[in-house]
């Protein structure tokens, strides 16, 4: 009997369980990302990154090479096929790629902003200088 046949006879209860399975994967997935959104940033940080994008790009090739191990593991988790769990891990990806940029987006707004502030602070001209040259004393 094939795993295919074997999750049909055990009826609707498991295909339901393993759907649950890979459904509670995405989601945690999505809120750990959101939650990366909120936290500090770093060099941890960009070495977590790289390794993320590795562990990905080692999975796309292997769902590449091994497409049948993509597929017999998209149904352990409740996934119909291989090409589908590869899409919702892109998904995946893609959203974390997203809400770092938005974090670096937001790192580097600051930083124009108070370079920006400094500069005029720093170039601006000083009270004293300013009224004098705007209200000249008469000399009598």
């Amino acid at each position: 009997m094939g795993e295919q046949e074997l999750i049909l006879s055990l009826g609707p209860t498991l295909v339901s369980n393993r759907t649950f399975i890979i459904q509670l994967l995405l989601v945690v997935g999505i809120v750990v990302i959101v939650g990366w959104l909120f936290m500090k940033r770093g060099a941890k940080q960009l070495a977590v990154r790289r390794l993320l994008i590795l562990a990905f790009a080692v999975f796309a090739v292997a769902a590449v090479l091994f497409p049948g191990v993509l597929t017999s593991v998209a149904h352990l988790v409740g996934v119909g096929r291989g090409a589908d769990l590869l899409l919702y891990a892109t998904v995946l990806v893609l959203l974390g790629f997203l809400a770092l940029q938005e974090a670096r987006t937001k790192a580097a707004e600051k930083r124009t902003t108070y370079l920006a502030r400094r500069l005029a602070l720093d170039e601006a001209e000083q009270p004293l200088k300013y009224r004098e040259r705007m209200l000249p004393r008469h000399k009598e």
